[in-house]
């Protein structure tokens, strides 16, 4: 498998702030992210997680991202998704060094979807040199004009309000967050398994925001509201060396439950798959790999490849079937490390929206 097949929505390369670097990076694969992150710190059971300072950055650990994807609609009822995501990768273990000689990189995409386009954009910054960056307090994750950040009245345990802000060529979102349910440790309190082997990851969510702002394509400015769900993750070996990419799912099912779900694939067929259902009320319940079954259903040609975009989901514990297709099947972020996000509905026994992501095809 070629490396840019490889690179994950989540797991971009460590070189990945320089372009000049790119070559390099490919050349790597994952940047190692399947190997031994001798030098960094461990991601490990039983870590207590502290808010605010969680919500800013772990330079300990190889990797982290901010990462939010929204399903809007304007005043006619059409709808729109947006994505909006920062990744830190940290290109050696050590002391973050100040300045130009920092090790931190940055890498931003952001994009927006319409039944008949998909609009992306990537950004790449330095850290410690004010290009980008992420805050605790005031909570800010930002790269060049591109904001996620905290509104009067911030609150940790929901980490809303919030503002979210990007813009390119041919589009542009300014959009408001907020929520009234507190944020979601994922897999067992917040240690999610990637493999049944070591590779893990600190991750959680907050699946909960109301969206109100404006998103513009090609200059046309529209009111949107919708539904939007940030995910926080951070390790420095997510990934096994036998693992070639993941399909993720975040679903607002009708009625306020969410459902998060992803499948990790592996060589041998065997797939790692792991998941949360969250209640409107804020209960949880786990699903682990022999609960869900998720079967892709058709596939969509892009930049040469065969991307799974339907696909057929079933939990019985939960008494669950449902199938999901994209808003557009084309929603291919052709990035330096490029693959496929895009909002999605679904129907069966539960209805709703949500976001697909399939990544190292």
């Amino acid at each position: 498998m070629s490396a840019d097949r490889k690179i994950t929505r989540r797991h971009f390369a460590g070189a990945a702030a320089l372009l000049a670097l790119a070559g390099k990076a490919r050349a790597q694969g994952f940047a190692g992210l399947e190997e031994k992150a001798n030098g960094f710190a461990a991601v490990v059971p039983g870590r207590a997680f502290a808010f605010p300072a969680d919500h800013g950055p772990h330079p300990e650990f190889r990797i982290e991202w901010w990462y939010v994807t929204a399903n809007l609609t304007d005043g006619a009822g059409n709808a729109y998704g947006a994505q909006w995501t920062l990744f830190r990768q940290a290109l050696r273990p050590g002391a973050t060094l100040k300045g130009w000689a920092t090790q931190q990189a940055w890498m931003g995409h952001a994009a927006v979807t319409r039944a008949d386009t998909h609009r992306s954009h990537e950004a790449f910054g330095r850290g410690g040199v004010g290009q980008a960056g992420a805050e605790a307090i005031p909570f800010q994750a930002f790269i060049d004009a591109w904001q996620l950040r905290a509104l009067d009245g911030f609150d940790a345990a929901t980490v809303a309000p919030l503002e979210l802000s990007a813009s390119a060529a041919d589009f542009s979102y300014a959009l408001k967050l907020n929520a009234n349910r507190p944020l979601v440790l994922q897999g067992d309190g917040g240690f999610s398994k990637k493999s049944e082997r070591e590779q893990a990851s600190y991750y959680y969510s907050q699946p909960f925001f109301n969206v109100t702002g404006k998103l513009a394509i090609d200059d046309k400015p529209l009111d949107v509201t919708g539904l939007a769900w940030m995910d926080r993750e951070w390790s420095s070996q997510p990934l096994a060396s036998d693992q070639s990419g993941w399909d993720w799912f975040a679903l607002h099912l009708d009625g306020g439950s969410k459902l998060m779900l992803y499948r990790m694939r592996q060589a041998d067929s065997r797939h790692y798959a792991s998941g949360k259902l969250i209640s409107p009320e804020g209960r949880q319940t786990p699903l682990g790999n022999d609960a869900i079954t998720m079967t892709p259903k058709a596939t969509t040609e892009i930049a040469g490849r065969k991307i799974p975009t339907a696909w057929h989901v079933a939990i019985d514990s939960l008494n669950l079937t449902i199938d999901c297709a994209p808003l557009n099947p084309k929603s291919w972020m052709g990035t330096s490390f490029a693959y496929w996000e895009g909002p999605i509905s679904f129907a069966g026994s539960h209805r709703g929206v949500g976001y697909l992501e399939l990544t190292g095809y």
